[in-house]
């Protein structure tokens, strides 16, 4: 049965306490709460619902619920004063369930790439956003609606893209997901099992992973200075190519004016998309940001964004852009029905888009990260590495001497640093003439602010006994 403590319910089952020997309804109300209590099911500090609601609810006499507790108020196990109620004190003896053992240990210092700074989250500015998007949110924006999801955050994202990136659309071509990584399954849903999908030498590994347990396969194409070769893609039976091409992951250059057209006229060609990764177009620091490629061509291009680095990936907001195209499909892909992303979210985050807090937001973690690139070149220039990846994003690579990348990463987990080998982001069928440079991917945006300084401490530390520090 439940009982309602105030606010709270608490279940009680009486029929679940009755053993040999035990009689009476102040007995099993009494091995009920002990049972509840030892095993961990009502913690230290749990209230219990006052004698008089809890014997309402188990249809007892209020008599036997008050005695049954001041039992277990001498025996220990609950403690009670006038006017502030009845809890549990004891649970010696309780058998939680245990911890899940897995193998992610929390390091002392966070320099893994792919997070944002989230002790900097716009906790009261995002408050304040949904509480007046609550407000003004029809009875109908909390039900299921268009599977392509919220009007007023596809709208709000509409200028947004178009204003900030310089993405060509429309609301109705926007589809709300729950991630980039959501997006590229819903993708390759659509795309099917039968012919591989291109992606580049060096890259994101969680997309390839994701896509290997859908059964979709994919092939590298090379990677240069001038971003990935796409003119490979004429050699390649695929339909779709997945870029970053306005800041390569993990090494940070755009693909080539010459290469954006090219990859364009490749898709226009063959009848193929381009799935563009625009994963941290917000953060650029030393020049004017690179476009979005999909304004080259709204049919071909598949735009690809998302919160997670702008705000925090727990949030799980994605969302696409689509050719007409693929509208239908993607939707059926997703199946038909959009709930995948909270609404609530996405009625916050079109309020927060709306309102100017994300612009405000945007612009001071891109000051805040811009500091902290500056440090960590500082912090490294006299060290025998090269530093990519300076111009925009959360994530700086370095270049190591050959056969230094496994030393450094054993020496930082001894360090309690945790860190990225770059080793990790090649494709398996990567050919030999794809360089295999030994390196790291150094994220600057997860530490706090007061934990930034002693994790580059740490990190400088690390690279000095490995020999390349300097």
């Amino acid at each position: 049965m439940w009982a309602n403590p105030g606010r709270r319910d608490l279940y009680l089952d009486l029929r679940e306490t009755i053993t040999p020997g035990v009689r009476g309804a102040r007995e099993l109300l009494l091995t009920a709460l002990r049972d509840a209590v030892r095993s961990g099911r009502l913690a230290a500090g749990t209230m219990l619902p006052p004698s008089r609601s809890l014997a309402v609810d188990l249809g007892l006499a209020r008599n036997t619920v008050a005695e049954a507790y001041a039992e277990l108020v001498a025996e220990g196990w609950l403690a009670s004063r006038q006017g502030a109620g009845t809890w549990v004190v004891n649970t010696s003896g309780a058998q939680r369930p245990a911890r899940p053992r897995g193998t992610n240990v929390t390091p002392t210092h966070n320099l893994m790439p792919g997070n944002p700074d989230v002790a900097e989250f716009p906790r009261s500015e995002w408050a304040a956003a949904t509480r007046r998007a609550l407000t003004n949110a029809p009875t109908e924006a909390l039900r299921r609606g268009d599977p392509r999801g919220r009007p007023e955050l596809r709208d709000a994202l509409a200028d947004y893209l178009a204003r900030v990136r310089g993405v060509r659309t429309s609301p109705e071509s926007i589809l709300i997901c729950a991630g980039v990584r959501h997006a590229v399954e819903l993708m390759g849903r659509v795309f099917g099992t039968h012919r591989p999908i291109a992606v580049e030498a060096y890259g994101l590994f969680v997309f390839r992973d994701a896509l290997a347990a859908m059964g979709i396969s994919t092939v590298p194409i090379g990677l240069d200075d001038h971003g990935a070769m796409v003119a490979e893609l004429d050699n390649l039976d695929v339909p779709a190519v997945l870029l970053t091409p306005a800041h390569h992951n993990p090494y940070g250059m755009p693909l080539h004016p010459s290469r954006r057209t090219a990859v364009v006229e490749w898709a226009q060609r063959t009848d193929g998309y381009v799935l563009d990764d625009d994963y941290d177009g917000e953060f650029r620091y030393d020049r004017q940001p690179v476009g979005a490629l999909q304004a080259l061509s709204p049919e071909r291009v598949v735009y690809l964004g998302s919160a997670s680095k702008s705000l925090s990936p727990v949030l799980r907001l994605g969302w696409m852009v689509l050719p007409t195209d693929l509208i239908d499909p993607v939707i059926e892909a997703e199946g038909g029905s959009q709930f995948y992303v909270d609404g609530i979210a996405q009625l916050t985050m079109a309020e927060f888009l709306i309102s100017g807090g994300y612009d405000k937001h945007i612009r001071r973690m891109r000051m805040r990260y811009r500091r902290r690139r500056d440090v960590v070149v500082q912090a490294l220039s006299h060290a025998d590495i090269e530093i990519r990846g300076l111009d925009a994003g959360l994530n700086l690579t370095l270049t190591l001497p050959d056969g230094a990348e496994q030393e450094v990463l054993q020496r930082a987990g001894e360090a309690g640093i945790g860190l990225q080998g770059l080793s990790i982001m090649r494709h398996p069928q990567a050919g030999r003439e794809v360089p295999r440079p030994d390196g790291l991917v150094i994220g600057f945006g997860t530490p706090a602010d007061h934990a930034f300084p002693a994790a580059i401490d740490a990190l400088r530390a690390v690279l000095n006994a490995s020999g390349v520090g300097g």
